[in-house]
């Protein structure tokens, strides 16, 4: 479909002031920890009361919990920090599919622009924990991934729960990334396998035990040109 040099101009103030609004909604919420995982994850599931337990302990810990706002996995995050002391906090994506944030939400906000939505995942969190989950969450596990591996983004724990699930993934990677040059063997060690929810806040803890939560000023500059 055609589109006019108008149209596009708008569309582009349109992506410009959705990052913007989202900066400032988020301004001053570290240190914070994006929880991703399947949309498809039904409540009684043990995924889901884990994801529950993770973000209840991250956030009576003192951590802002961020989730894609969602259901499934997303909405067991916000579910356990909406319980605890810290902001619960929802990245929302308005998808034909889905009805809309969930409920326990403390501070939420809508995108249009998945890659909008992706920067601020990254730009805000001091750790990522990834569920088991599909095609979304092995893209924010990878854009995490990308950007520390390159240097765009800060070193950050990333942790992967259910070993079961991503143990194939973890051999792959091993074997045929690593296994053929295509990243460095030590590019594995970005990640890490947690299964205990308290094993991974202490994880965090002790990660940022000698440099602090606050990025440093270089740090801040390489965040905003992500």
């Amino acid at each position: 479909m055609y589109t006019s040099n108008g149209q596009e101009a708008w569309r582009v103030l349109g992506i410009m002031a959705e990052f913007a609004a989202a900066t400032e909604r988020l301004r001053g919420l570290r240190p914070a920890v994006s929880l991703f995982g399947s949309s498809r994850v039904k409540q009684g599931h043990p995924y889901y009361a884990k994801t529950e337990k993770i973000a209840r302990l991250l956030s009576d810990a003192g951590f802002t919990v961020i989730s894609g706002g969602g259901p499934g996995l997303m909405e067991a995050a916000n579910r356990g920090a909406f319980a605890g002391r810290s902001p619960s906090i929802g990245l929302n994506i308005v998808l034909p599919h889905e009805k809309g944030g969930n409920e326990f939400q403390d501070v939420s906000f809508d995108f249009r622009y998945f890659f909008a939505r992706k920067m601020m995942f990254v730009r805000w969190a001091s750790a990522y924990v990834v569920m088991p989950g599909g095609f979304g969450t092995l893209d924010e596990l990878s854009e995490c991934l990308t950007l520390v591996q390159t240097g765009k983004a800060r070193r950050i724990p990333i942790i992967l729960v259910g070993r079961e699930f991503w143990q194939g993934l973890l051999d792959w990677a091993r074997h045929s990334l690593a296994g053929e040059g295509m990243i460095d063997a030590a590019d594995l060690d970005l990640m890490q396998v947690i299964e205990e929810p308290e094993a991974i806040v202490e994880a965090i803890f002790k990660f940022y035990e000698n440099i602090g939560f606050q990025p440093t000023r270089a740090e801040r500059e390489r965040m905003l040109n992500l």
